[in-house]
């Protein structure tokens, strides 16, 4: 169990404390895009998974976010996690996290991404994503590392992205 600690600086010297509160492994689970007719156009997985188990939850995710209605949150309750999606055109991009998380930081992590692979493929659309995937997944290792997220910045990403670009 891991306790966070802080010190508070007072006039006689500095005390630490131990808030007593355990910290949970907060992190993203996976990240799916899928169109509305459930093709997956990318799965990143965080968390081992079996093939099979990978493909019921491809299956369940779409079937849970697909049938929402505009009006409804962009969370919802999912397993032991839940999951974070935001809707562009005809695609579903998805990240599941644990129900603690911030939903807000993911859906502006969804967003940012978006605005990311939109500059980058210079107007993006769903074609993109299935004919340049090794390039998608490249801005989801610049953007998302080890489950979590690793750079916010759009303009050091996508200075990263065309220094790859070079390479090839």
């Amino acid at each position: 169990a891991k306790f966070s600690k802080f010190s508070l600086q007072g006039g006689k010297g500095s005390r630490s404390f131990c808030s007593g509160k355990v910290l949970h492994d907060r992190m993203i689970r996976f990240i799916l895009i899928q169109n509305r007719a459930g093709k997956t156009r990318l799965a990143k997985w965080y968390m081992q998974f079996e093939d099979e188990e990978k493909q019921k939850l491809i299956e369940e995710v779409h079937a849970i976010v697909t049938v929402r209605d505009a009006k409804h949150t962009n969370f919802v309750a999912f397993r032991n996690f839940k999951i974070v999606y935001r809707r562009y055109a005809g695609l579903f991009f998805c990240i599941c996290v644990d129900l603690e998380d911030n939903n807000l930081a993911y859906l502006e992590a969804i967003h940012n991404f978006v605005e990311v692979l939109n500059e980058f493929f210079h107007n993006v659309c769903e074609l993109d994503l299935v004919f340049n995937f090794y390039k998608v997944y490249a801005v989801v290792d610049e953007m998302f590392l080890a489950g979590e997220i690793r750079e916010t910045s759009q303009s050091k990403v996508l200075h990263q992205l065309q220094y790859l670009n070079t390479l090839e």
